[in-house]
Order: C-alpha cells, then structure tokens, then sequence
C-alpha cells in the first residue's frame, strides 16, 4: 500500500512539473535574440545595416539617416527583425494600415465637408506615383509635406468640396494654341480640376505624360476619377516650380518652409504682398493640419 502511494505521488509529482514545463514563457524555450546598436537619430544607415529601437532589431533597406525605425509601415526603409533582448513581440507603433503618414481618420478630421469624390483611397492610391512624398527626411518632416500639401488642397477647392472651377467664365481662357498639339479636346476643355486645381492645355499634357495617361484627349478623367484627381496634384506638387524657384515637394523636404509651397502654386498672385488674405488663408490651414498630426509648423510659414 505505501508503494502504490509513492508511486501515485511521483506520478502527480511528475504530471505537476510537466505541466509547469508547458506553462512557462515560450521565451524559455529560446531567447530573444541579442540587440544590435541602439538606432542614433544622427547615424547614417546604409542597406543591410542593423540597430536596435524598443526593443526590436532593425534593418535598413537603403541609406537612411534620422529615420526612426517602426514608425511608417511598409513604405519604411526599416525592415522589422523581430523581437531582441526581450523586448516586446509586437512593434511599439502602429502605422495606418495605408503606409502614408496621415490616417484614414486624421483625413476625415481635416476635411469634415468633403465632396464625395474626394477619397482617402484615391489619395493613397496617387501615393504610388510618387513614392517620395511625405516619405523623405525625418518623420516630422514627413507629416509637415504631408500637412502642406493638404492644406493648400484644402485652400484651392474650398476644403476638397469642389472638383471644377467654379467660373465657368474662365474656361476658354486656358487654351494656349501656340502650342504645337493644341487643344485637341476643345477650347474650353482645360479648366481648373482636381486637389491643385489643374489648368492649361500644355498642364494637362504634361501631367499626362508623366503620368502615362492621356489627359490632353481626355481632361474630364480628372474630374471622374479620385486617382487620377489626386495623382495631378501629386504631379505638380513633386515635380513643377510654377512661379517660385523650386518645387513645393523640395521646399518641404529641404527645410525651405511652407512659404516657399505658396510661391510654387500662386507665388505670383499672392506673394510679395500680392494677396496677404490669401496666404494667410494658407497658412492657418496648415497650421491646423500640422496640429492634427501632431508636429510644429516649422519657419519661414509666410512668401
């Protein structure tokens, strides 16, 4: 009797520590792996380099400096290697599921009032066109581009509710014939349309061909499809100086200032005291973006 009683003891013993096994952290089974060097805000990363930051290693994708690892989902240089250390088995930071620096939410924050047409899913799907939008520098510089680009949308079409200029009186006006394709979709084809408010034949045609559609043979697409709408202002954003002396994507990316946007787009007519309403217009717009997301405004906010 007091064999079998042992015996049922170790086999309780046995069954308890078995169960103890099972129960305990799968980090047991196999450690974390060690940490690289802790990210410096100051280093320069090339491709393939490593650093730690909260608690995950990190691998660049490409040359990077100022970058914070985890913080800009899949259009990030940094590539997550996992947990190190111990640390926590989940990024500390969740970017908006688009990749683009500014949420679905922040979107509908910013434009309360938009027209229909005007969607965070045809404004994510432009991103691609340029994929160094609001993507380039540091994560504040980052949402700054993204704040100045909104809020001059936001400016030339009355908070993204208009998609057409609204005076029609203008229409014939921006068809230039000196140009050797002239207008080919009639006189008055080429009016304002779209985020940035696209005008002029050789606009459209210039956009088009950058964008591999034909906008000069079909203008009204801009005023169809959200994309399309939103990939020319990207176009004129990244890649036209207009009256300034550079783009408004440089302007914000090399630290010129949200002033320097405002030359781009109406320099002309607004800057230099031109139309001080105007900019001003502009600039509490972005003001109030820059807030919405969470960073400063930055210098040099007036042209």
């Amino acid at each position: 009797m007091l064999l079998r009683k042992l015996a049922t003891s170790l086999a309780a013993l046995c069954t308890a520590v078995g169960l103890a096994l099972l129960l305990l952290p799968a980090a047991s089974a196999g450690a974390a792996a060690a940490c690289a060097a802790a990210w410096n805000s100051s280093s320069v990363y090339t491709g393939g380099m490593t650093a730690s930051h909260n608690g995950h290693n990190w691998q660049a994708k490409w040359w990077t400096q100022n970058e914070t690892p985890g913080t800009t989902g899949e259009w990030g240089v940094w590539a997550d290697q996992g947990a190190c250390g111990g640390g926590p088995t989940t990024p500390p930071t969740t970017p908006p599921s688009s990749g683009f620096v500014v949420s679905e939410a922040q979107f509908n924050q910013m434009f309360p009032n938009r027209n229909p047409f005007y969607t965070y899913a045809g404004l994510t799907a432009a991103l691609k066109s340029y994929p160094g939008f609001a993507n380039t520098g540091s994560d504040t510089v980052k949402k700054q581009e993204a704040a100045a680009f909104l809020a001059n949308v936001s400016h030339e079409t009355g908070g993204l509710v208009h998609i057409v200029e609204q005076n029609t009186a203008n229409y014939p006006h921006y068809c230039d014939r000196n140009q050797p394709y002239g207008c080919p979709a009639g006189q008055a084809a080429y009016y304002g349309r779209g985020p940035i408010q696209l005008s002029w034949n050789f606009n459209y045609k210039a956009a088009g061909d950058a964008l591999g559609i034909d906008l000069l043979n079909n203008p009204w697409r801009v005023e169809q499809d959200p994309a399309v709408a939103m990939m020319t202002g990207l176009w004129y954003w990244n890649t036209q100086n207009g009256p300034g002396t550079m783009t408004a994507h440089n302007a914000m990316v090399n630290g010129a200032g949200f002033g320097q946007t405002i030359w781009a787009i109406n320099g002309s007519l607004e800057c230099n005291g031109g139309n001080p309403a105007q900019v001003q217009s502009r600039v509490t717009k972005y003001q109030q973006f820059t807030q919405i997301l969470g960073v400063p405004a930055g210098a040099n906010l007036y042209c």
